[in-house]
């Protein structure tokens, strides 16, 4: 009888969904595609910035840069920019502001424009994107629902980010590196990484319809589902004069947030404990922006960089929920450090030799890799049997780590700061990415440049030991830094 109710409270974990309000399961096909969007371009833009704009590695990684670091910031301040105007509004307006920017981006040929009109304007749409996202899930979800929910959220973005990266490869592949293509119907030709924004463009456009069956003031309660007509931040005024009225308030509001911070002892270890984690996110970044150029200059145009990419995305599907139940009775901090030393570790495979790894390349593991996942045709260079190490050890780290850094925030947070702790949460991605464009784009300009010759393997070792700051960091800290979890022995 026991283990009757031992398996029915389990199966409860898996269909409590059941009966969940449709908006819930809305906001999580948004995800998706939003995620899918999201990845396409940021595997494209350093690429697009290089081959169709002409920048070089730094400065086209400098604007990568600055671009993701408006992105995050602007992160951190339309929390109250959504709690102003809406769940809704923010949703359609974020939307509008991405397919927008995405088809700039995806038609123009004039830089300056691409930039000015696409590029920049698309931070502003995603940052506007992500609380709404945050807020959507604990909305429309009940209290049994909410932590299956967000959970199944963070399985939802990495299936995007694997569907993208797929996607990513197969018009490169389909369409040549630097190939062309004239679009049907409005006679538009396009280059192989401006068809790739106009994918995004399509994957953000089907959103909208989505959009449309989300009911006005619906809020889903303990009690059942209720609806509160969404009123005016200022109203009587017009529309423009109401809207800068609500930006300013927003702008009031995140001040008074961040002042209120600054007066607690706990903010200051926390930013020490975030910062700490931005050298880990430098790896993420490097993903994203500097490894498919790498992948392409080191195994050649067409290489499946997207689907080695990938394989971070499948693995962390499968782990994140074995490891979350493996290690529940342990500190998050503790399992950061774990995470930590694991992930740091890994970038070192590719500092290795690849003379060292052909043994591998030519055995079995290289063909099942090369021939069976990859489905490369010919020899199997090394370089892929070593991408493939470093990102299972990538993943398991990061299956350690990087849910928990969430929980560790929401754990140390004194009562009724519980958000404002969780929206400091993504500084770490603010600072890694910060570090990229001051770091990454040197290194690959000087380590693995498109013409001559390249040491890769050092780019990956100063990588490497970036990122190994932040897990001595953590252990050599620990004293200062860490801080009592809520319900956890120390």
């Amino acid at each position: 009888m026991a283990d009757e109710k031992q398996g029915e409270g389990f199966l409860g974990k898996f269909t409590v969904l059941k009966g969940a309000a449709r908006e819930l399961w809305l906001t999580l096909v948004i995800k998706l595609l939003g995620v899918m969007a999201y990845k396409v371009t940021t595997l494209t833009l350093v690429l697009w910035l290089s081959a169709d704009c002409g920048y070089g590695d730094r400065s086209a990684l400098g604007f990568v840069a600055a671009w993701s670091l408006s992105m995050t910031i602007g992160t951190l301040l339309v929390g109250s920019l959504t709690d102003a105007l809406g769940l809704r509004r923010t949703f359609f307006l974020g939307v509008w502001v991405c397919i927008v920017a995405r088809g700039v981006m995806a038609f123009t040929t004039v830089k300056w424009l691409a930039l000015a009109c696409g590029l920049f304007p698309l931070a502003i749409g995603e940052a506007l994107g992500t609380p709404v996202m945050v807020a959507a899930m604990r909305k429309y979800s009940t209290t049994k629902q909410r932590s299956v929910s967000f959970s199944l959220s963070y399985t939802i973005m990495n299936l995007g980010f694997l569907a993208a990266a797929f996607l990513f490869d197969h018009l490169r592949q389909n369409l040549g590196e630097h190939g062309q293509i004239t679009l049907p119907l409005i006679c538009t030709r396009l280059t192989t990484y401006r068809m790739l924004f106009f994918a995004a463009f399509l994957i953000e456009c089907s959103i909208l319809p989505l959009l449309c069956f989300i009911r006005r003031g619906v809020e889903v309660t303990d009690a059942g589902i209720c609806f509160t007509p969404e009123q005016p931040g200022h109203p009587g005024e017009s529309a423009l004069k109401s809207a800068w009225l609500t930006v300013r308030d927003s702008a009031r509001a995140t001040v008074q947030l961040f002042a209120g911070l600054l007066r607690q002892a706990g903010f200051y270890r926390l930013l020490a404990f975030l910062l700490m984690i931005a050298f880990l996110k430098l790896i993420f970044m490097q993903m994203d922006y500097v490894f498919p150029k790498f992948g392409i200059r080191e195994l050649g145009e067409g290489a499946p960089v997207g689907r080695l990419v990938a394989i971070n995305n499948l693995l962390i599907v499968i782990l994140v929920p074995f490891v979350g139940v493996l290690t529940q009775r342990y500190s998050a901090y503790r399992m950061v450090v774990l995470g930590g030393l694991i992930s740091a570790a890994s970038v070192f495979v590719m500092a290795l030799p690849t003379v060292w790894f052909q043994p591998l390349a030519d055995g079995v593991l290289g063909q099942w890799i090369g021939h069976g996942y990859l489905r490369l045709a010919g020899p199997v260079h090394p370089y892929y049997v070593m991408i493939a190490l470093f990102l299972v050890a990538l993943s398991v780290g990061e299956a350690f780590y990087s849910p928990r850094v969430y929980e560790y925030a929401a754990a140390i947070a004194p009562k009724g700061r519980e958000a404002s702790y969780a929206a400091l949460s993504y500084v770490p991605f603010l600072l890694g990415k910060l570090i990229v464009g001051t770091v990454s784009g040197s290194l690959l300009a000087r380590y693995c440049p498109e013409t001559g010759p390249r040491q890769s393997g050092t780019m990956w070792l100063i990588v490497g030991l970036i990122a190994a700051v932040a897990p001595v960091g953590l252990i050599a800290l620990r004293g200062v830094i860490r801080m009592k979890e809520e319900g956890r022995e120390q």
